[in-house]
């Protein structure tokens, strides 16, 4: 404990908001000063409350403040720490250290949510509440601290109690892998088509992307190489496989009918010679008695092929890709169907 706090500590017993602070003290590791700022903070618009002047009171506007705060302060970190990587990591580390869905884990983990004002039923759903607090909690630091304040407040709570930044920067899942997986468990034709090659305001190259299933159009995505592009472009093309069951009809509709193209069904047998002629068998009805359905094979229509069977039987156990009511099989003939059509090759 600092002097600071054992200062802030003494002064604890002759302020209001006593709990409010004691709390923040235990998200925060320190005490606040200017208890206001962080008041507004955890008001959320829900909650109807207004200021001494009537207008309404949340934290939409220290949440601005604390979202360009994070960014800065976050880019300074990674910019010490990796001294030796481009620019490309260092924006995707950041990326994800403050992405919403990281800020709002680090909001619960941290009992932040808890102190929040709101509607109980606007809270339990809106996703969004815990990152949007957290962002408002560092804006109101940065007016009431200062910057260094938010740093130490990133540096020790954050990245050295909760957040592994060296496991998170280099923490990669090769979605283009995962997707390549699914593509060949099913069957399935994909290509990564390039839509457009530009460059940003600072001259660096910007690569698209898109994926086609089966000629059908899946995820977009960009990125300032074409491997980048390319997992983003597989990224979104899995969330939709996981989402959008039209999607995944389109594809194997797609499927089923280029594989119809590629496996046309056979008329006849051909005659082993040229020159024979075509001899009708002496008893139609005794020829397709003995004989089992079996054994006309080039009167029954090709069926899918095998690959594709197992294929679809092993999507139909994926997790996250059940399959198992999408089949494609082949029409069985009646017997009837069989009779005629032996009688149609008999007498050609």
């Amino acid at each position: 404990m600092t002097f600071r706090d054992i200062i802030d500590r003494l002064r604890l017993t002759f302020q209001p908001d006593r709990d409010l602070r004691v709390a923040l003290r235990g998200v925060m590791g320190f005490y606040p000063h200017n208890i206001e700022h962080y008041k507004v903070a955890l008001t959320h618009k829900s909650s109807g409350q207004r200021n001494d002047k009537g207008k309404p009171l949340n934290n939409e506007r220290l949440e601005f403040l604390g979202d360009a705060m994070l960014d800065a302060v976050v880019g300074h970190i990674v910019y010490e720490r990796f001294t030796s990587k481009r620019e490309g990591f260092l924006t995707n580390t950041r990326s994800k250290l403050v992405s919403r869905d990281s800020l709002g884990k680090l909001a619960q983990e941290m009992g932040l949510t808890e102190l929040i004002q709101s509607r109980g039923e606007q809270r339990s759903h809106n996703s969004y509440m815990a990152g949007n607090a957290f962002e408002a909690l560092v804006g109101a630091i940065y007016l009431d601290q200062g910057y260094n304040a938010v740093r130490r407040f990133v540096e020790k709570r954050i990245l050295k109690q909760m957040v592994d930044i060296n496991k998170v920067a280099y923490k990669e899942v090769n979605f283009k892998s995962k997707l390549l997986e699914w593509t060949q468990k099913n069957r399935v034709r994909m290509e990564y088509r390039m839509l457009k090659q530009t460059t940003d305001e600072k001259g660096s190259p910007i690569f698209g992307f898109v994926v086609m299933l089966e000629g059908v159009e899946g995820g977009k995505a960009q990125g300032y190489s074409k491997k980048e592009a390319q997992q983003n472009a597989s990224r979104e093309t899995l969330e939709r496989l996981r989402r959008e069951p039209q999607f995944i009809d389109a594809i194997f509709q797609a499927k089923s009918e280029r594989t119809k193209m590629e496996e046309e069904p056979v008329a006849m047998v051909p005659a082993a010679q040229a020159s024979e002629e075509p001899q009708a068998p002496e008893s139609l009805t005794e020829e397709v008695a003995v004989g089992s359905p079996a054994d006309i094979t080039a009167l029954e229509p090709p069926s899918e092929p095998e690959g594709d069977a197992g294929a679809e039987e092993e999507a139909s156990t994926d997790d996250e890709f059940d399959l198992s009511d999408i089949t494609h099989q082949s029409k069985e003939l009646s017997r009837e169907e069989i009779i005629a059509a032996a009688e149609a090759a008999a007498f050609a």
